[in-house]
């Protein structure tokens, strides 16, 4: 008898290392970069969630464990694979301290939903909220003639894109406070969604970007990545720079995380890095964070908010940004009173 315990105890731990290993490959792909992968990368975004799922795994090898071998040696390594990703997704609910100095401006992003948003809810956004520069995806041409007439008035100019697919769907546009003077502009439409380009006038030394990219569905995994990749050129590039829109990615995602390298997302900073943006048919605490409004440090945000606009899959967001002195001249559009 005492001859076939280690024998007993080998077959243990090799019970436990599938259980790990399965757990491991859906909880933590990215840190192997098997996130740009179906459907690891659609799974990764919901990490926060599995979370919680790990949780209950663990709790139920214990109770197995009595009646099966191998049970405990699964139930630690589920906890290890447990602290790792809570050691991932923890430092997007504390909120970072905002630098002293410098000046607000208000940038928001919202995915129209291929145009079928309600243009007066987003005038009416924009109307409340006063921002200086806003991002909205799959807005065209056709959308940008329906609100024009409701923000024009207010004090704004609308800069659209349109790559492929034409219509709204392909459509980028960028609603500009006319305080920021003479903004110039460039569109690209290289890639299967355009984006909009600002820089120059009030602006000063800032480069703004309305950006989209495409969903990592199966079959567009690859051109996603590439688009995310995109971001690390203003992330990491020379001039300062603002990024809003709808990035289909998360912080959990390994090229996002690398593309945004020297940028800092306005939720986590605020400590609201796991409210979700899309898509609002789930409850409201429920889903990944997708719409982000990134800027280079040291702008840092201030405060960030999500709003519900009907007719969309995504909840707008809007973000309030420190600009250290020196970026930009003048004041713009103020910000309301908090």
């Amino acid at each position: 008898m005492t001859h076939d315990r280690p024998h007993r105890r080998l077959g243990s731990r090799w019970l436990a290392l599938p259980v790990v290993a399965a757990v491991a490959l859906l909880t933590l792909p990215d840190l192997v970069g098997l996130d740009r992968y179906t459907p690891l990368a659609q799974l990764v975004s919901l990490r926060p969630y599995l979370l919680a799922g790990l949780v209950v795994l663990g709790v139920v090898l214990l109770v197995l464990a009595r009646w099966v071998r191998g049970a405990v040696l699964a139930a630690a390594g589920v906890v290890v694979v447990l602290v790792v990703a809570a050691g991932m997704v923890a430092p997007r609910t504390v909120a970072t301290p905002v630098p002293a100095g410098g000046r607000t401006l208000t940038v928001a992003a919202f995915n129209t939903y291929s145009g079928h948003a309600d243009v007066a809810g987003v005038a009416a956004l924009i109307r409340d909220e006063r921002p200086d520069l806003v991002s909205l995806v799959e807005a065209g041409t056709t959308f940008g003639a329906k609100l024009a007439p409701l923000v024009e008035p207010l004090g704004y100019h609308l800069v659209t894109a349109v790559g492929e697919p034409r219509g709204d769907l392909g459509g980028v546009t960028a609603v500009v406070a006319d305080s920021l003077g003479d903004v110039r502009s460039s569109t690209y439409t290289a890639t299967p969604f355009p984006r909009v380009e600002l820089d120059g006038g009030g602006l000063g030394q800032l480069r703004f970007v309305a950006f989209h990219t495409l969903a990592p569905r199966r079959g567009d995994v690859p051109q996603w990545h590439s688009d995310v990749s995109l971001v690390s050129q203003w992330c990491s590039g020379p001039q300062p720079a603002i990024v809003a829109g709808d990035f289909n990615a998360t912080l959990d995602h390994s090229v996002f995380r690398s593309a945004t390298a020297g940028c800092g997302d306005a939720a986590a900073q605020r400590g609201d890095g796991l409210i979700p943006t899309w898509p609002t048919w789930l409850p409201s605490w429920l889903g990944p964070q997708i719409d982000h409004v990134l800027a280079t440090d040291p702008i840092a945000a201030e405060t960030f908010e999500v709003r519900d606009i009907a007719g969309s899959d995504h909840r707008a967001v809007l973000a309030r940004l420190r600009i250290p002195d020196g970026l930009m001249p003048g004041t713009g559009n103020p910000s309301p009173p908090q």
